[in-house]
């Protein structure tokens, strides 16, 4: 369980949550809405500070080493999980363990062919699936998400989702697209000025609370 009491974060004298106060209980399946500005990212960024150790989290800047291939952003995901010679091994020549793991990890998301890539000649969707793919390699409990669809396709959207929340035991990502997050997620958190505006079941989620929220900013 993942307990927030009160929690006030400012960035340059600038409150950007206020007195949040949520708890996240193992195997919940949670969706942050919420116009943009809203804290959304900042929520996620606090989460991942107190499970980081637990935790994988997936920036929606992709936060890829542009040089490497796909295969080893994928690999970083477990450099903590391994020693330093392994990790140097597997830099200079990819084991067949690593290999045939992120290879599988990649066919799902309909990027096997782009493994031995640099990522810096993919576009912006594929990196998008490669830093979903470091997450979901990374093995961890509890997964975080800022944005992890906002650059590829509906029916990769639909994959990704499907992905995330099967790879982890609970899952907490922002969206931008309520719709489609309807269809996927179970727990809605409405957040507008740096505040939980509404804390919901998915079922409850009308379109009179959505306009209310998106219109309070």
């Amino acid at each position: 369980m993942i307990r927030l009491e009160n929690v006030s974060v400012s960035y340059k004298d600038k409150p950007v949550l206020k007195n949040i106060s949520l708890t996240i209980r193992e195997g919940e399946k949670i969706a942050l809405i919420g116009p943009s500005g809203a804290g959304k990212t900042t929520l996620l960024r606090k989460l991942y500070e107190l499970e980081q150790d637990h935790a994988a989290f997936i920036h929606q800047d992709f936060a890829l080493v542009s040089q490497l291939s796909a295969f080893h952003n994928v690999y970083i995901g477990r450099l903590d999980q391994n020693g330093t010679f392994y990790n140097i091994l597997n830099l200079i020549k990819p084991q067949k363990r690593e290999i045939e793991q992120i290879s599988s990890i990649l066919q799902t998301l309909g990027m096997t062919k782009k493994m031995h890539e640099r990522v810096a000649k993919l576009s912006g969707g594929e990196q998008q699936r490669i830093a979903v793919a470091r997450a979901i390699f990374k093995g961890s409990k509890l997964l975080l998400g800022d944005e992890p669809i906002s650059s590829v396709d509906p029916h990769q959207s639909d994959n990704i989702l499907k992905l995330l929340k099967q790879a982890a035991q609970t899952v907490v990502v922002s969206m931008h697209d309520v719709q489609f997050a309807l269809k996927f997620f179970e727990r809605f958190v409405g957040l507008s000025n740096g505040q939980i505006h509404f804390d919901l079941p998915g079922k409850k989620v009308n379109q009179s609370i959505l306009t209310e929220l998106y219109q309070s900013c």
